[in-house]
């Protein structure tokens, strides 16, 4: 299987046997990296990271996966691009395309990613945007298949506002692998029915399902990973907060709710996670709306520690895969 020149925006434009060859692929770069071997055969290559939104694991997954590589970055954040402000992303793309093999985007408008991607000459890969984040979604398949072994009729409850990235592309990425996908929210934070009406074609196909229900205890019952995610995201007005918690606390992970699961589940999370205090962000609010853990409560965070921190490290593995398949072919021994 080949994927070298792809583009890497969203998983809706890959099939089932080439995400699967991914996780794969990531696997296999996983296993070399923790036995010391080297696989820097993309020397001399270098890639542009554009961020205009910060991030801890996606920054430090492009840079060190691109390094194992053999591959030099050069990291673009607000300050430091005028893309979008004195240059058009046309223009942007058209530049860089001609300065870099590869070029990541994080930031906010689904188009906006998909502009680079149109004009410039070289693979382009989504970091995260409003609508998408699917290299988060291959490290969670790469987790669960770890966890699990077999993907292909596992449970995965989503709780939370599901309408944005990781709720939109959980729902691809399980309805393409055959996993059964449960959101577990207040129906205003539903996806599109657009997207869900895809979704169920694609989990038709591949053996899975899509359950969308208010009834949170109803969601978990018997789930194999239940996932949450921050309630509200980098860029949303401080004005949200007040509704988000008013309307998600109901669906908090909690420790009474993972003892409705299958027997040797797992708890993910994409990260950052406000279950204590301990940050700038979590004490603010905690001291203002009386909270001591918001979406996921310490006690589960602390207990299922093991599976959300493999998950970020399979960031890197992942997003591995991902530059080094579609910058060239690689034989998976």
């Amino acid at each position: 299987m080949t994927l070298k020149g792809r583009d890497f925006l969203t998983l809706k434009d890959f099939s089932t046997e080439e995400i699967l060859y991914l996780i794969d692929l990531a696997a296999w770069f996983k296993k070399k990296k923790k036995n010391g071997e080297l696989h820097d055969r993309l020397k001399g290559k270098n890639v542009a990271l554009i961020f205009e939104k910060t991030s801890t694991r996606t920054r430090c997954s492009f840079e060190v996966a691109a390094h194992d590589l053999g591959m030099g970055t050069t990291y673009l954040d607000p300050a430091g691009s005028q893309i979008g402000k004195k240059e058009s992303i046309e223009d942007t793309a058209r530049v860089l395309g001609r300065m870099f093999d590869g070029i990541e985007y994080r930031g906010y408008g689904q188009e906006i990613v998909e502009s680079l991607a149109e004009n410039a000459d070289v693979p382009v890969w989504n970091g995260l945007t409003n609508e998408y984040h699917p290299t988060q979604i291959l490290a969670d398949m790469l987790t669960m298949k770890e966890y699990f072994g077999e993907l292909k009729g596992r449970t995965l409850t989503y709780m939370g506002d599901a309408r944005y990235n990781m709720g939109n592309s959980l729902m691809i990425g399980c309805a393409k692998l055959g996993l059964n996908f449960r959101i577990a929210a207040p129906g205003k934070y539903f996806p599109d029915p657009a997207l869900v009406a895809e979704c169920e074609a694609w989990a038709e196909e591949s053996g899975g399902s899509i359950c969308l229900s208010e009834d949170a205890e109803a969601m978990v019952a018997d789930a194999d990973a239940v996932y949450t995610d921050v309630w509200v995201s980098m860029g949303e007005p401080d004005e949200v907060w007040e509704e988000r918690i008013r309307d998600l606390t109901p669906y908090r992970v909690t420790m009474d709710r993972m003892k409705r699961t299958a027997k040797g589940s797992i708890f993910l999370h994409c990260l950052p996670a406000f279950h204590d205090l301990k940050t700038k962000i979590g004490a603010e609010k905690g001291k203002q709306f009386s909270l001591t853990e918001m979406e996921v409560t310490d006690e589960v965070f602390q207990k299922y520690s093991a599976s959300v921190f493999d998950e970020a490290e399979n960031r890197m593995h992942t997003i591995k895969a991902v530059m080094a398949a579609t910058l060239a072919d690689w034989e998976i021994g």
